[in-house]
C-alpha cells in the first residue's frame, strides 16, 4: 500500500469518528444528476475536461452517460478533450458562444466550472438559449465564503500548483484561472434572474477535507467541517449545487 493510500485510510477512519454524516460533495452532485436523467435526456456538459466525475468514479460515470439519450461535452482546453474517455461527442468551444442550435438540450451541467467564468451573465444567457423550455441547468461550484475558497484566494500562484498536486493529485496543466463571480447564493440568484431562469434550488453543503493527506490538519479540518454542518454556519459551507430551470415561453 502506498503512503498516500495509507494517509487516506487514516483520514476515512477519522471522518467516521468525527463527522460520520459527512458526504463528499461530488457524490451529492452525482445524485442530483441521476434525479434529472432519463433515456430521453439530451445532455450538454460544459467544461467537461477529461472527466465528468472524479477519476475513481469512472465506472459510475459510464453508467450515468448510458442513462441518457445523447451527451455532448464542450471545453476550450483541447488536451483535456482528447483525454476524455467516456464522451464520444466532444466539441472544442467557448462557453460564451455555444456552437449549438436554440432549444436543443434538456439538461446542461457544469461540475467545478462556474468559478472559472469571467462573464457569468453571458454564459447563463447562452445556457438558456440552448435549453429547451422546461430544461434544467445544474452546476456544482465552490462557495466564495467557504474556507477552502478563502485560502485558495490567499495562496500565491507561485506555490498553488505544488499544493494542488500534493492535496488533490492534479497536475499544473489541470489548474485554471478562477474568478468566483457567481459563487454565492445571491450572485447565482442575480445572474439566473437576469438570464430569465427560475431558481429551483441553491443548496449549500460541505465536502470532504481538503487536507486529508495531512493528518494533523485533517483532524482540525474535520472538527471545523462538523461545525459547518450546523445551521448557524450554513452560509460558510464549502460548496454549492444550483438547479435552475428555463421557463416555458
Amino acid at each position: 500500500m502506498s503512503i498516500r493510500a495509507s494517509l487516506f485510510g487514516f483520514y476515512w477512519f477519522a471522518q467516521r469518528q468525527i463527522a460520520p454524516a459527512l458526504k463528499y460533495s461530488q457524490y451529492l452532485y452525482e445524485d442530483v444528476l441521476k434525479s434529472r436523467m432519463n433515456n430521453q435526456t439530451v445532455w450538454l456538459d460544459m467544461g467537461c475536461g477529461h472527466q465528468l466525475l472524479p477519476a475513481w468514479r469512472s465506472a459510475e460515470e459510464k453508467k450515468l452517460i448510458g442513462q441518457c439519450k445523447q451527451i455532448v461535452g464542450i471545453d476550450y482546453d483541447l488536451p483535456s478533450l482528447v483525454n476524455h474517455q467516456n464522451i464520444s461527442c466532444k466539441v472544442r468551444g467557448d462557453l460564451k458562444r455555444l456552437p449549438f442550435q436554440d432549444s436543443y438540450f434538456d439538461l446542461v451541467t457544469a461540475n467545478m466550472v462556474a468559478e472559472h467564468l469571467d462573464d457569468p451573465q453571458q454564459v447563463f444567457e447562452e445556457v438558456k438559449r440552448v435549453l429547451k423550455p422546461g430544461g434544467i441547468f445544474i452546476f456544482h461550484t465552490p462557495n466564495a465564503r467557504g474556507y477552502v475558497t478563502v485560502i485558495n484566494r490567499m495562496v500565491p500562484s507561485s506555490i498553488k500548483d505544488s499544493l494542488v498536486k500534493l492535496l488533490d493529485g492534479r497536475d499544473e496543466n489541470d489548474v485554471f484561472d478562477t474568478y468566483y463571480r457567481v459563487n454565492q447564493p445571491r450572485e447565482i440568484d442575480h445572474f439566473a434572474r437576469l438570464a430569465g431562469f427560475k431558481v429551483v434550488k441553491i443548496k449549500l453543503l460541505v465536502t470532504s477535507a481538503v487536507f486529508a493527506v495531512v493528518p494533523p490538519l485533517a483532524i482540525f479540518e474535520l472538527f471545523w467541517i462538523r461545525l459547518l454542518m450546523t445551521r448557524l454556519l450554513k452560509p460558510f459551507r464549502t460548496n454549492i449545487i444550483a438547479v435552475l430551470e428555463k421557463q416555458p415561453s
